[in-house]
């Protein structure tokens, strides 16, 4: 099975919109219990949730962060099956995990939202605790916690160190975080393909007209399809070692590779 590439939000006190979410053709729908609700609308907002969650249609949830007053009632409540995971927002390190997971049935996937300087400095520790499915970056909330004023070149350490403290751990590629654009198509399509690029497996969605450029993005080019199968199709006919393919040098990891792009597509 296919890891998800698209995680769609949807507000936890828009009860009205979770079928439509569901529909919409994203990989995950996610009920913000966080960022999109009001405190005065958190308790509503959690029953909402708990209302939705059956194992017709599982979904992942957005918690609020361990420091906050909801978050025990967020835990209690959404413990029940159709819980298809936790997003924790401002994962900080691996006490938060071990909270969490403490609370929750054995073995219930956490996305740890990496959102702060802290975060990022303990990735890896995070990345490597049970439970743990993938991080995910909250570029926003992150750029406002490290001071930085660029979203491209100025987050390309903290991507990239997302991305190997995944690998390093043996989860799945990290989520990159959303584009704030609902209408620019071309956009988000560059934005995904840059996390691919960067090595990025997935992007969270704040509106479903989001999920279309975000599944095309993660696809392979026909470009990238075309060499992949050229490239597999010169070894399997030059045999073991490294042989010359459209005027360069190619060996076993280049094949792998080749292998690897042929695998994503949808």
């Amino acid at each position: 099975m296919k890891s998800h590439r698209s995680y769609l939000f949807v507000p936890g006190n828009r009860p009205e919109r979770f079928a439509k979410a569901s529909q919409a053709g994203a990989d995950a729908v996610v009920i913000d219990l966080e960022d999109a609700v009001l405190p005065e609308a958190k308790a509503q907002a959690r029953a909402h949730a708990v209302a939705w969650l059956s194992e017709a249609h599982p979904v992942y949830v957005r918690i609020n962060a361990t420091d906050t007053e909801w978050v025990e009632d967020d835990l209690v409540a959404i413990n029940c099956p159709g819980l298809a995971g936790v997003m924790l927002p401002k994962t900080a390190g691996a006490d938060d995990i071990r909270y969490i997971s403490s609370r929750l049935r054995p073995g219930t996937p956490i996305i740890a939202l990496i959102e702060t300087a802290r975060g990022l400095l303990f990735s890896y520790e995070i990345a490597s605790m049970d439970n743990i499915l993938r991080l995910a970056f909250g570029s926003i909330d992150f750029q406002l916690d490290a001071g930085i004023l660029g979203d491209q070149e100025a987050l390309l350490y903290a991507r990239s160190n997302l991305v190997i403290s995944s690998r390093a751990a043996g989860i799945q590629a990290p989520i990159d975080g959303v584009t704030t654009s609902t209408s620019d198509r071309d956009r988000v399509m560059a934005d995904t393909r840059m996390a691919r690029k960067l090595g990025f497996g997935a992007k969270l969605c704040i509106h479903p007209s989001q999920i279309e450029s975000v599944h095309e993005g993660f696809n392979p080019s026909p470009v990238e399809i075309e060499w992949a199968r050229g490239v597999i199709s010169a070894m399997e006919a030059g045999g073991d070692g490294a042989i010359s393919f459209e005027g360069r040098m190619i060996d076993r990891p280049v094949f792998e590779r080749a292998k690897a792009i042929l695998a994503l597509r949808a």
